[in-house]
């Protein structure tokens, strides 16, 4: 697995690369193929926060873990990922053992920073854009919880139109097509 490391009003130090590197480095065992992956350390006040973003063909596994110690948000995001991956496999092998077709393109996410004011208190701070690959909503609700998100944005596979599945308090999902 191939990471990019990148920091935020922190230093990345060989030693911390090595870490990361060695304990990210057991997770390729899930994987293949050689993957890309983009690891983002930061640091605000007196937390710590380690961010993973790898790309798997079809989806995305990303966890954010923040502590006062680096090293411990680093594991932290490593077991959150092995978490995220049981779960896609057992959700996988669940809809192929049904005959039930499932597919998944890859998601490109591109993220570009703005400062737009919306009015006095809030503002724009970040925009994300996406290419958004045609779904139907049970693959979108899997996506939607390996990103860890209340919502996803995504492109019916039988209409073509672009809907909104969210997790609502009870624990269920809700879909907003729009008209």
């Amino acid at each position: 697995m191939k990471l990019h490391y990148v920091g935020k009003n922190i230093d990345i130090t060989d030693s911390l690369r090595e870490v990361a590197d060695k304990k990210y480095g057991r997770l390729s065992k899930y994987f293949q193929n050689d993957l890309d992956g983009k690891v983002t350390f930061s640091a605000e006040k007196d937390r710590r926060i380690a961010e993973v973003t790898i790309r798997l063909p079809g989806t995305i596994l990303r966890s954010e873990q923040s502590s006062d110690d680096l090293y411990t948000s680093i594991d932290r995001t490593v077991d959150a990922l092995e978490s995220q991956i049981r779960k896609y496999k057992t959700k996988l092998q669940k809809r192929h053992s049904h005959d039930q077709s499932i597919r998944f393109d890859n998601i490109e996410t591109y993220e570009t920073e703005t400062v737009e004011k919306a009015d006095e208190d809030k503002r724009i701070v970040k925009t994300k854009r996406f290419d958004l690959k045609p779904m139907m909503p049970e693959e979108a609700a899997m996506q939607m919880e390996l990103l860890g998100h209340n919502f996803f944005v995504y492109r019916d596979g039988e209409s073509d139109e672009v809907h909104v599945i969210y997790k609502r308090n009870d624990g269920n999902y809700g879909l907003i097509e729009a008209e």
